[in-house]
């Protein structure tokens, strides 16, 4: 799994759909091997981030939780603090 992808469920706010559509982007990219389609798949790129978004959206409007939505700076920190320990500062 790319380090890169985050969590867009369960969180306080809710996930955008620019938050969407940037996860969807993200694994169109890696799944076809490719930053920049060439103009001969740029169509066929375009329809495959669209149903990708259209499912992640109602995936995540579907899921259900008992747990109390995660405050996005809370999340934020610890994977700042994560980067840190990994990198260093």
């Amino acid at each position: 799994m790319c380090r890169s992808v985050k969590t867009l469920f369960n969180l306080d706010p809710p996930a955008t759909d620019e938050e969407v559509a940037a996860a969807a982007l993200q694994y169109v990219r890696k799944l076809s091997g490719s930053t920049h389609p060439s103009q001969a798949n740029q169509e066929a790129f375009d329809v495959a981030v669209a149903a990708v978004a259209a499912a992640t959206r109602e995936l995540l409007d579907s899921l259900v939780t008992a747990a109390p939505p995660k405050d996005r700076e809370v999340e934020a920190e610890k994977a700042r603090a994560r980067s840190a320990k990994r990198f260093g500062s």
